[in-house]
């Protein structure tokens, strides 16, 4: 691989799992691209960052760094104040402010059905205390999540769907690096978990490079090509 190309990183998000990136991985990788999909623990805002940022921290030159929905809010607290990423892209994705959460955002405007697919699973904590892990029902998962991904495959996904933890989802991020770090954005116009016009307030307020495509939310898996051809605009773009 070139080493004058930059590493992608890719970090998936809620009730997904670094396999959502395989068709983007593929392509990015046919263009001799470096390319990671880190493993999100989906864990707490603060705690997920600082887990992405100690990869980004052990990668040698420069760093594309993309998210897809709360994967989003992670990137943009795990790359700030890192010189070496040069690039954001956000995949259907949260780009909160310092305070706001995933939840805060995805209620900004009317259309995000998330909230009644969900199946709360009760769990202890290792300090002893107890939290939910949210599950999107399975029968609920194609229609809800990607709904133009043929349904054999959703039925994959949504058994093999990673969950997150609620406070996640609830955590305000901390200072963005998206006030600092050139991004770019895909609006998923289909996307039933955070809505479209949410994205695009995200976007525009980001002054960011923004994508329009006819998608779910799980446009990683219906449009890898799409999502390729924006990571590898904001590569180039970023020197």
């Amino acid at each position: 691989m070139s080493a004058q190309k930059p590493t992608i990183v890719l970090v998936h998000g809620a009730f997904a799992d670094s396999s959502s990136w395989n068709g983007v991985v593929a392509r990015l990788r046919s263009h001799d691209y470096p390319v990671v999909a880190a493993s999100n623990p989906l864990r707490g805002l603060t705690e997920d960052s600082a887990y992405v940022r100690q990869l980004l921290e052990s990668i040698d030159g420069p760093v594309v760094l993309a998210g897809h929905s709360y994967g989003g809010s992670v990137i943009s607290n795990a790359a700030t104040g890192l010189a070496h990423v040069k690039a954001l892209v956000f995949v259907a994705a949260f780009l909160p402010d310092e305070g706001e959460s995933a939840v805060d955002l995805s209620g900004k405007f009317p259309g995000s059905t998330l909230g009644e697919t969900l199946r709360p699973v009760p769990v202890t904590l290792p300090g002893g205390g107890r939290a939910a892990d949210l599950y999107i029902e399975q029968s609920r998962f194609h229609q809800q999540f990607a709904a133009d991904v043929p349904e054999e495959t959703t039925a994959v996904m949504a058994a093999t769907q990673r969950p997150v933890a609620d406070a996640a989802l609830a955590e305000g991020a901390s200072a963005p690096a998206w006030k600092d770090i050139p991004s770019w954005v895909l609006v998923a116009a289909d996307d039933r978990n955070i809505p479209a016009q949410a994205q695009t307030y995200m976007a525009e307020r980001a002054k960011a490079t923004v994508v329009h495509v006819t998608a779910s939310h799980a446009v990683s898996v219906s449009r890898p090509g799409d999502v390729a051809r924006l990571i590898n605009e904001a590569a180039q773009a970023a020197g």
